[in-house]
């Protein structure tokens, strides 16, 4: 444990406290137990990090541990939370719990049998807490974490600090939004910027292996995150990973199941199920035309990859702006609101506003005659009338 501990105190002085992600002040810290979920890449390790320092004074009584570390080869969970309590131990701090075998029941015994700790744990976007062996359902508070929105991307990377904007007012007050921001920034050189290196923290550490960073984090998921909470064999891992490149060719497109399953060859179901994980990885967006999902195994209207970033990663130049712009808005309104498919245009939100995405030139035709419908442009700094520049929603979050 010694070593844990040393490993976790140099984390903290090299720890960087000037941005912060858009989560920390939405968590409830106060429960006892936590799960923080995400994508790989997102920053859950640094947001665990910034606030341990921030709010525990007596480091005696706090510990960050990563799962993939060695020391969990060879000892128990369940044998280092008791030790670390009796050590007077009060807040354990759990990364990368997916990768531990049998976590989840672990940790409702140590929840149940040591009841003045608090436990925080994280771990893959894929990872399904309620399907674990142990019952944590009643025990646990859940959080999922995205990756950056535009706004934080603009407030890491240039510092500059603007508010979220909820769609409400997005939608009411679109004119003075716009003009406000651009009074500060020009947004659309740096909403291009956003849209190819800007959805991963990490671009901070530069843009030339930025692509291979987020493609080396594509192959982790697929090759070790999924199978770590999934019967996924080597096969399945090469299926899955010929479908998101399949996908990636595609996008954005109206899947024909039988013919895919065929190209992949992979029978229906199984296909279904293939989206369905990518999607829990935060690796696919999947657009439904009603309320239920991907879950319930209908097949989606519409397939997406998650974010901008990954199609400029997984298809290069050939990446299709109109996709980008519409990956996008689905990406950036999926954090806070239900997306669907209404048919006669792009997306319908929370079953309410009506969305047609496209360039700085997109006409009314395809929304004349419907309610709360509103053109989402590209290429454009300032909204009008209810033609809204598609860079706006990135304030959201």
């Amino acid at each position: 444990m010694d070593n844990l501990i040393q490993q976790f105190q140099s984390r903290l002085i090299s720890l960087n406290f000037t941005f912060k992600r858009y989560l920390c002040k939405q968590i409830n810290w106060n429960n006892r137990l936590i799960a923080i979920i995400g994508a790989r890449g997102v920053g859950k390790t640094t947001l665990l990090l910034q606030h341990i320092k921030e709010n525990h004074k007596d480091l005696n009584e706090v510990l960050y541990v990563s799962l993939d570390n060695l020391y969990f080869g060879k000892n128990t969970l369940s044998d280092f939370a008791d030790e670390f309590v009796k050590l007077g131990g009060k807040y354990l701090y759990i990364d990368e719990v997916h990768k531990y075998p049998n976590w989840s029941v672990e940790i409702k015994n140590i929840y149940d049998n040591y009841p003045e700790l608090f436990i925080v744990i994280t771990g893959s976007s894929a990872l399904d807490i309620h399907k674990g062996k142990g019952d944590l359902s009643r025990r646990i508070v859940i959080y999922r974490m995205n990756g950056l929105s535009f706004r934080e991307f603009i407030k890491l990377k240039y510092g500059i600090d603007f508010k979220v904007y909820t769609l409400k007012d997005i939608t009411e007050n679109a004119i003075e939004i716009a003009q406000h921001i651009n009074a500060e920034i020009k947004p659309i050189k740096l909403f291009k910027e956003y849209l190819k290196t800007g959805y991963y923290p990490f671009f901070t550490e530069g843009n030339d292996h930025y692509y291979e960073r987020l493609e080396q984090a594509v192959n982790e998921i697929i090759e070790t995150d999924l199978p770590a909470m999934e019967p996924i064999d080597f096969s399945a891992v090469y299926n899955i990973k010929k479908l998101l490149m399949v996908i990636a060719e595609l996008v954005p497109f109206k899947p024909n199941v039988s013919k895919l399953s065929v190209k992949i060859g992979i029978n229906r179901d199984t296909l279904l199920k293939y989206l369905y994980w990518l999607q829990r990885a935060d690796l696919l967006l999947l657009l439904t035309s009603d309320t239920y999902g991907i879950s319930k195994m209908n097949k989606p209207e519409k397939v997406y990859l998650n974010n901008s970033n990954l199609i400029y990663a997984l298809s290069g130049d050939s990446a299709n702006i109109g996709t980008v712009r519409e990956t996008f808005f689905f990406n950036q309104l999926n954090v806070k609101h239900k997306i669907t498919y209404p048919g006669k245009a792009d997306f319908l939100v929370d079953n309410k506003f009506i969305f047609e995405i496209g360039g700085k030139n997109k006409t009314q035709k395809q929304i004349i005659g419907l309610k709360n419908a509103f053109i989402v442009a590209d290429n454009i700094e300032y909204a009008y009338k209810n033609t809204i520049p598609v860079w706006m929603f990135g304030f959201l979050y």
